[in-house]
């Protein structure tokens, strides 16, 4: 792994490049908004055996806060992203973007199309379990989490834990499990998340970029997007089947849905996903621009 700063952002954001120097580049971008890379890991970094997997904490989160109280907008995220695939020779970019970090991919490819930037527009897309593309989608998916989060195996597993007496006797174990808990509604079987890497979101980040999204709806302006994509959604997921096959069908991509997974399928569908991202990557190798031709950065080890 090299890891580092980036130099053309306006805050230095950190990144990190696991896999051969010289393999095929792919741009991870992380959920959340507001979090950070850790938690795509170890099981992402599957990939970094045939590629050159490249991601970074986005603005705000993990590595790259900042004490700037201006609010940090997709509009912001977007621009450091274009900043990133500029920086690191990656045009045009191979995309994997993860619950957020897909809606990111997304609103990266609009805004190529709009501006015209034709160069920058990604070579391809990989969305695996994409965040609601519309806000009524994402009003559904907040409802649904929220119900999940009070189902009665949830209820009784925070209520063996408060009377378990970890807390006093292991508080790391007690961090742990109670981070299990409270990301259960993500999972079509809660005790897989115990696979999942603990992370934390920047509340005051993910507040304001959602905000900045307004009442949006990207199902008209995705059609404007034309690259290979593959969108892969699990059915057990939070995050409503219909808008993941709705930009499935605006990018005129393939559609993917995992059964018994839910939103996490590198945890709990790993086999599956690595496959289908694989093969299409090997399908759509013609797309591809070979080589990794970030020179300009001292790699620290």
């Amino acid at each position: 792994m090299t890891e580092g700063f980036t130099r053309s952002t306006e805050l230095p954001l950190y990144w990190r490049a696991d896999g051969p120097a010289n393999a095929p580049p792919l741009l991870l971008l992380h959920g959340g908004p507001g979090a950070h890379h850790d938690y795509l890991y170890p099981q992402m970094g599957t990939l970094s055996d045939h590629y050159r997997v490249i991601t970074y904490d986005q603005r705000g989160g993990g590595r790259s806060k900042t004490d700037d109280p201006a609010p940090i907008t997709w509009h912001t995220q977007v621009g450091d992203l274009m900043q990133i695939v500029t920086e690191f020779t990656l045009a045009p970019p191979t995309i994997i973007g993860y619950s957020w970090g897909a809606l990111l991919a997304m609103l990266y490819a609009i805004e190529c199309a709009r501006l015209g930037h034709h160069d920058q527009a990604p070579a391809r897309l990989v969305l695996v379990s994409p965040a609601p593309i519309s806000r009524a989608w994402r009003d559904e998916f907040e409802s649904s989490l929220a119900a999940r989060g009070r189902s009665a195996a949830v209820l009784a597993m925070r209520e063996e834990l408060a009377a378990s007496g970890l807390r006093e006797q292991d508080p790391v174990a007690y961090r742990q499990r109670a981070f299990e808990l409270s990301v259960a509604g993500y999972f079509a079987d809660p005790a897989r998340a115990r696979a999942l890497t603990p992370f934390r979101v920047t509340g005051r980040v993910q507040q304001s970029v959602w905000e900045s999204l307004g009442s949006f709806d990207l199902r008209h302006d995705l059609r404007a997007v034309h690259c290979p994509a593959l969108v892969i959604h699990g059915t057990h997921d939070p995050i409503p089947v219909a808008s993941a096959a709705a930009a499935a069908q605006a990018l005129d991509a393939e559609l993917l849905l995992l059964d018994e997974c839910g939103h996490v399928p590198y945890v709990e569908q790993p086999e599956r996903l690595f496959n289908a991202i694989r093969r299409f990557l090997a399908e759509s190798h013609g797309s591809l621009r070979s080589g990794y031709a970030h020179t300009d950065h001292h790699d620290s080890p």
